[in-house]
This record gives structure tokens, sequence and C-alpha cells, in this order.
């Protein structure tokens, strides 16, 4: 198995992709034929969220690329988001998100974020109020309690695994005593200058796997340019954005790199095997910086 190939075991014994697709700020438009050629290049592994109000054409995607015998339904992993105004009823947020996609389940439903945002405020996903603030909903409900509705998703056949988003220690230290089923991801922005070194290692104490995002860098990030990427990259004969991938499969990690460009998703495809002192001079990359 190549690296590009790599599965790892979730904590509830599903597997999932090392690569997969990300589909934030993909454009409309693109997105259906970047999940198509995905899927084609031979990605099996997609991520999605009712927020980036994209579903339709991922799911779009996904019926092209079944109906033309590229894979079929059970050997794509497809992962999905509860968004923040439907953290009191997440069984509503998941049949919208199915809807969209065309899917009778999804292999992995995230909580988002765990604030949650008033369901009935003046807009359906971006509630503000009047000061131009965030109306969260705080009053009688949090991310504990969206959690117990979560867990009770998985004997509905609709989910595979759950999981969440944008967990720091102080989130999941919070979270897991309340748990009757642990996170089995939790996603979140992850690169060299942003290694996270020690909410992996927690996660990993805990058995939760890090699926990272934005493995490139933030946007306008100069991460392509550090001299250590550099260096890795013309050591192996590849570019700076393999060697960011490979970065986070070294780690252990599951990546999402996002593209709706051919030719990049066919580049991102490309995983290589790290060595252990390439990984430990891209963590210092960080701490150089500061």
């Amino acid at each position: 198995m190549t690296a590009t190939q790599r599965i790892f075991k979730l904590n509830n014994g599903s597997s999932i992709p090392a690569l997969g697709l990300g589909t934030w700020q993909s454009p409309k438009g693109e997105v259906t034929k970047a999940v198509f050629h995905a899927l084609k290049t031979g990605y099996r592994h997609i991520d999605g969220a009712l927020v980036y109000q994209n579903e339709d054409e991922v799911g779009a995607g996904l019926k092209a690329a079944f109906d033309a015998g590229i894979c079929k339904r059970e050997d794509v992993f497809v992962t999905t988001k509860l968004w923040c105004t439907d953290h009191r009823h997440p069984a509503i947020g998941l049949e919208k998100s199915l809807k969209s996609l065309g899917l009778d389940y999804v292999d992995l439903y995230l909580v988002h974020w765990p604030c949650p945002m008033n369901p009935k405020g003046n807009h359906h996903l971006f509630p503000k109020l009047d000061d131009g603030s965030r109306d969260l909903d705080l009053t009688e409900w949090n991310h504990i309690k969206t959690w117990k509705e979560m867990e009770k998703l998985t004997e509905s056949g609709k989910v595979r695994a759950i999981g969440v988003c944008n967990y720091s220690i102080k989130f999941l230290e919070e979270l897991l005593p309340h748990a009757n089923i642990v996170p089995a991801v939790n996603q979140v922005e992850n690169h060299p200058y942003l290694p996270q070194e020690e909410l992996l290692e927690y996660m990993k104490s805990k058995g939760i796997l890090l699926v990272a995002y934005s493995p490139l860098g933030s946007t306008g990030s100069p991460l392509f340019e550090e001299d250590g990427i550099q260096q890795i990259a013309a050591k192996y004969g590849v570019g700076p954005g393999t060697v960011l991938l490979s970065y986070a499969v070294a780690r252990g990690n599951s990546v999402i790199p996002k593209s709706v460009t051919n030719s990049r998703i066919e580049e991102n495809y490309k995983i290589i095997d790290l060595d252990a002192l390439d990984v430990e001079a891209l963590n210092n990359i960080s701490k150089v910086k500061g």
C-alpha cells in the first residue's frame, strides 16, 4: 500500500482514508467536477459541510462517479458537519445534508464548532445581534447537550461515526467526562506553522484521530517558500505541497486539501513517505518562527 492509499482506523472500528478532498470555499459551479475528478483520480474520501452551501454539488459529483462505475457508495468515505444553528436538533441538520448529498448515510458526522447559535435568529446560518456580534444559543444549551443528541444518531443507521471539529483541549476536557461515545475525529487546522503538538498528543491518548484542514497553510501563507520545506521537497524531487500533505500523514493524521483544479487534485494525490528526521524538521519550523 502506498502512502497515498494509507488507511487509518477510527476508535469505532471504521476505516478512514488518510487523504481526502476538502470542499470548503470551493467556488460554486466547480465542485461537482472536482469531486468527480478526485474520485476518478483515486480519492476515496470526500469532506463537506452544510455551511459550505455546496453539498448538492458534492452529491452530484458522487452520483456521477457512481453512475460511471468509477466507484460504489460503500467505497467512498463521506464526511459532513452539523452547523451551529442546528445544535439543538442534529437529526434535522443531518437530514438536510443527506437530502443535498443524495445519500442514505454518511460515514462521519461532525459537530462543526462547539458554539451553538440561535436557531430562531435573523439568519439561518449566521444570526447576529443588533451590535453585530454572533447570536449564540448558550442560555439553556451547550456543546455537551449537542453531543448527547449526536450520540443518538449512531443508532439511526444514517451515520457510521461521529466526531467534532475545532475543539481545543479545553473543549475536549469539558466533553469527554459526559460522553458515552468518544469522538472518532477532531478536525482542526494543522500544518507546520500550527503543528498543535500538545493537542495531537492529547487526542492520541484518548483515541481520537486528527483530521487536518488547511494543510497547506491559511490563505496567503508563505509556507511553500520555507527553506526547510523546500529542502525536503528537493530531497525527494517533489513539490512543497506534497511535502506538507505527506507531513500530516506521517504524523498519523488524515488530511483534506481542497482544490477544484484537476492538475492540483492529481498533484495532491502523490503522498510520499517522510522519515522521522523530516517530520522533526517540519515540526521545528513553528518553534523557529515563534
